[in-house]
């Protein structure tokens, strides 16, 4: 398989492990246009790759994710037809993830924020350093959570907390994350790639297709539910997308200003 087509998502194999890394290191892996639309194709190319056993999925410099690109996102404001390109994406991305038979390992250097979350999230395996803050704070920019925060946070944490957290969009530091179930381990920065690389290891070493075929029917359910939320959670977030409060948020933080909603 030949990966060389992408341009923000690096592909690297040694052996049969190949890491993905999300490369807009200036922009911490914020997630524009171009972006979504590769992580729309990258999982359903991966799980035709022959060579490859186990997947890292990674960011570039200091963070892995730091969510969608906010002046992709304002662009998008009142345009239903960019907006309805972005949802039939963001729905391959979350079943792309689900449906990639390979063991893959989220790796966070630093912050997973919004959709950068819920990317990690769906992951099979989640390390953090332990600077790192993940959160979904699609409320703060006036929109609904529907990119997948919606599905992936019950299902790990309950709905009480999920809800706690969807609904403020306060964060949490990667210990509290480990404490919660939300991810499998906290480390330290200097301890992550050792971590990571090891279990890594241990995965491609194993019985790969026993693995494989574990994970696949351990995702059986969970597909049921993404399905059956995500066209809701997304029809949702079109809504809210049209809204005056997200004009007003994406306005205010690119402008480092804090945004004063008026519920419409």
């Amino acid at each position: 398989m030949n990966y060389d087509s992408y341009k923000t998502i690096l592909a690297e194999r040694k052996n049969r492990i190949l890491t993905l890394t999300l490369n807009r290191s200036e922009q911490l892996n914020a997630i524009d246009e171009e972006l979504h639309e590769e992580l729309s194709r990258i999982f359903y190319d991966v799980s035709s790759d022959k060579d490859t056993d186990v997947v890292i999925l990674t960011g570039a410099g200091k963070a892995f994710c730091a969510g969608g690109d906010l002046e992709w996102i304002n662009r998008m404001h009142g345009d239903p037809k960019a907006f309805a390109r972005t949802v039939w994406e963001g729905k391959r991305i979350v079943n792309g993830l689900l449906d990639l038979e390979q063991p893959i390992i989220a790796r966070l250097p630093g912050h997973a924020i919004g959709l950068g979350c819920t990317l990690a999230l769906f992951c099979d395996l989640i390390y953090a350093s332990e600077i790192a803050k993940l959160g979904d704070p699609h409320v703060s920019v006036g929109l609904v959570a529907g990119d997948g925060g919606a599905v992936i946070w019950p299902q790990l944490i309950g709905y009480p907390k999920a809800k706690e957290y969807l609904m403020t969009g306060d964060l949490l530091s990667a210990p509290q994350a480990q404490e919660l179930g939300l991810i499998n381990y906290s480390v330290s920065t200097e301890q992550l790639d050792v971590c990571v690389e090891a279990m890594a290891q241990r995965l491609a070493n194993g019985a790969t297709n026993a693995i494989k075929w574990t994970k696949v029917s351990i995702n059986q359910g969970l597909k049921q539910v993404a399905n059956a939320v995500l066209d809701t959670a997304f029809n949702f977030e079109a809504m809210s997308q049209m809204t005056q409060d997200h004009k007003i948020a994406t306005e205010a933080f690119l402008n480092k200003e804090k945004p004063k909603f008026i519920g419409r």
